[in-house]
């Protein structure tokens, strides 16, 4: 496996500041998503991740930051060594998560579907 960088709540705060991340994702998966999103992110289930870099022509040099619930969800480090694995060379996982960012006392954004999706983040539309 590779080893995966982590990003912490301060450096994420100050990138998310400086508009420095091209892609912040919300990694979980159905089964434990709650509706909560990090100001800035966006929702890509880690069982997505493929199809999601394929489907969207982002530039393997991108900064992509994931994350999921907290230090003890395995799943950011999880979609950050997919993402590595695919070739993408400015990946890191904030390891703190939802569970870090409320406990700063940070506000959350409501998950909101839009028309291309389903209930599960699902594109509805399909390329090509």
């Amino acid at each position: 496996m590779s080893q995966v960088t982590i990003i912490t709540l301060d450096q994420l705060t100050r990138e998310l500041e400086a508009g420095a991340l091209a892609q912040f994702w919300n990694v979980l998966t159905d089964e434990f998503f709650k509706g909560d999103l990090i100001p800035g992110s966006r929702r890509v289930p880690l069982d997505r991740v493929g199809r999601e870099v394929a489907e969207s022509g982002i530039a393997k040099d991108a900064a992509i930051v994931t994350y999921c619930s907290g230090p003890g969800c395995p799943q950011s480090k999880a979609a950050a060594e997919k993402l590595i694995a695919l070739g993408f060379t400015n990946v890191r996982a904030f390891e703190g998560g939802l569970e870090a960012w409320k406990a700063a006392g940070r506000p959350l954004d409501p998950y909101v579907r839009t028309k291309q999706e389903d209930d599960h983040g699902r594109s509805l539309t399909r390329a090509g």
